[in-house]
């Protein structure tokens, strides 16, 4: 059984994951990274990551699989014995007008992105005890009721991500577990970043400002069932 704090981080492998893995490891945690298809780029990420005290694995998990997230956490239940922090990373995007949306995409989109997010907070949640700590990765402006013509299935996976992230919160306050969620807005490697004028702060955000918020979230031992916006300003 591992004596050191284990995170979990799904859609580890690149880009925000991989960020907050790095983040996570150098705040002194063992790494469980999750990957689906980026299998030479989770392996190289934890070879990276296992140096001196510290250890990385991956795990191949597609999150929209119950079958395979249960079979993913009994893997960490038997090597790391324990889960103090899960990040729900994954969030697949094909922004499609609303009018080419089919059930197909619906179905795929939902799957991982809120499916998929409870699958994993499920069973995570059977490996965690007091001071336990989920983040959910969000979208800016869930707090709204703008419609959204691009996209549609991915805002309504994220919005009903936000109402999961608040019932855990308040289901498992008595645990003293806390769930709580990052929401970014246009990121540098967004895939559709608007022009920089038409960004409030002059920028797009960095993996790095999200990574900040994330760390913010690990200290503030008071705060549960929040949902922590890191968009400058954007979609106010």
């Amino acid at each position: 059984m591992n004596a050191r704090p284990v995170a979990v981080v799904t859609g580890g492998s690149r880009r925000l994951g991989r960020q907050l893995c790095e983040v996570l490891a150098a705040r002194g945690f063992d790494l469980v990274i999750g990957y689906r298809t980026a299998a030479d780029e989770a392996a190289a990420l934890a070879r990276q990551l296992t140096t001196g005290d510290g250890r990385a694995r991956e795990v191949r998990v597609d999150v929209a699989l119950e079958a395979q997230v249960a079979a993913a956490f009994e893997e960490v239940k038997r090597v790391e014995g324990r889960v103090d922090l899960l990040v729900n990373n994954v969030g697949n995007y094909d922004p499609r007008p609303i009018t080419q949306l089919d059930p197909r995409g619906w179905d795929a989109t939902l799957a991982s992105n809120l499916s998929g997010a409870w699958y994993c907070c499920y069973h995570a949640l059977q490996l965690m005890g007091p001071g336990g700590h989920i983040i959910n990765i969000g979208t800016a402006g869930l707090e709204g009721t703008r419609a959204n013509v691009l996209a549609a299935d991915y805002y309504v996976s994220k919005t009903g991500l936000l109402s999961l992230t608040r019932s855990l919160a308040a289901g498992h306050v008595g645990r003293q577990i806390r769930v709580n969620m990052v929401s970014p807005g246009q990121l540098e490697n967004s895939v559709d970043l608007p022009p920089t004028d038409q960004l409030p702060m002059g920028r797009p955000g960095t993996l790095a400002d999200v990574a900040r918020a994330v760390e913010y979230l690990l200290e503030a031992t008071y705060v549960t069932g929040a949902n922590l916006e890191v968009a400058g300003g954007y979609l106010l």
